[in-house]
């Protein structure tokens, strides 16, 4: 048994996920149940702390065996207050999130972004384990990320470091406006929602393709299909690969990690989507950027949030 233990939360709108990890990043115990979120931030924070200290009661640990307490939180943060400013899926303004699970649980807590505390799980404990520069990317409804530098997540002056799905890498005459509000965000041709609108888009226009059987078109769909040798998948996928391996080559010239983690379930795809990235990556970053640079998959898959929100007490 661990002598000191930490405790990780992922807070998402339907559930909460907590976990138990010891000093190594191993988890030891997860539990899992629903946010409530209709019932506001008080009733969530309130939860949190009772899915936090029941899954201790429900260990082989003392509370008293508890270092700290991390939250991984969607949204907008004032990291160092400990405020999220604003959470769009938990209809959250200025909530005291840190000093609120404070006082409930009478132990210290760090909060941190959901994709910085998903790339600080993989960083510390995933396919970045012992690498101390690494930067993640998390593929899914939309594009999050995580810059994990010296070991510590790099929040930037504003806590806005590491939104790599709001790089504007799409050419102003294929560029179409992201919910951020800018044009041409990567996450409009790489997330999930991006892949499904370009399939449609290539359906709605009569391109031969076997996508039109479908009548509720998913990303797995297209990476089936680019996998069967469907002409349009192929291109919908390269398309989206390429952007992601061109965000990469800038990232590569800023912060030169030596590794690049794709997580989420776009990063599912494997190497039909990975090869293209990997192609893309060498040729467009200078050879002393690129030399060494390994492009992977992640690890932790669903586990890498509160693994993550564990370690913001150690890293």
């Amino acid at each position: 048994m661990s002598e000191q233990i930490y405790i990780g939360v992922d807070l998402g709108g339907t559930n909460i996920k907590v976990g138990i990890c010891d000093e190594q990043g191993k988890l030891l115990q997860t539990f899992e149940g629903p946010t409530g979120a209709e019932n506001g931030a008080d009733f969530v924070i309130e939860r949190i702390a009772q899915y936090v200290r029941q899954i201790v009661e429900e260990s082989p640990f003392e509370w008293e065996q508890v270092a700290g307490i991390g939250a991984g939180l969607a949204g907008f943060m004032d990291i160092p207050e400990g405020f999220v400013k604003f959470s769009p899926n938990l209809q959250w303004h200025n909530v005291p999130a840190k000093k609120m699970l404070e006082e409930f649980l009478g132990k210290t807590v760090k909060i941190d972004n959901d994709a910085n505390v998903a790339a600080l799980g993989e960083a510390w404990a995933g396919s970045g384990a012992g690498i101390p520069n690494v930067v993640c990317y998390t593929l899914g409804t939309g594009v999050g990320g995580g810059i994990i530098i010296n070991g510590k997540i790099y929040q930037g002056s504003a806590g806005m470091a590491g939104e790599l799905g709001h790089m504007s890498v799409v050419p102003d005459i294929e560029a179409i406006q992201c919910g951020c509000g800018q044009m041409g965000c990567l996450e409009t041709v790489s997330s999930a929602t991006g892949i499904v609108r370009m399939a449609n888009e290539a359906v709605e226009r009569g391109e031969k393709t076997s996508l039109a059987l479908h009548e509720n078109i998913e990303a797995k769909h297209v990476f089936d299909a680019a996998k069967s040798g469907d002409e349009v998948s192929l291109r919908i996928v390269n398309r989206a690969a390429y952007y992601i391996g061109r965000s990469m080559a800038i990232v590569a010239v800023v912060v030169n990690p030596k590794r690049f983690i794709l997580g989420g379930g776009v990063s599912k795809a494997g190497e039909i989507l990975f090869q293209p990235i990997r192609e893309t990556f060498k040729k467009y970053t200078p050879e002393v950027a690129a030399e060494g640079v390994e492009i992977v998959a992640a690890t932790l898959g669903n586990d890498a949030g509160i693994v993550g929100a564990a370690g913001l007490n150690l890293r």
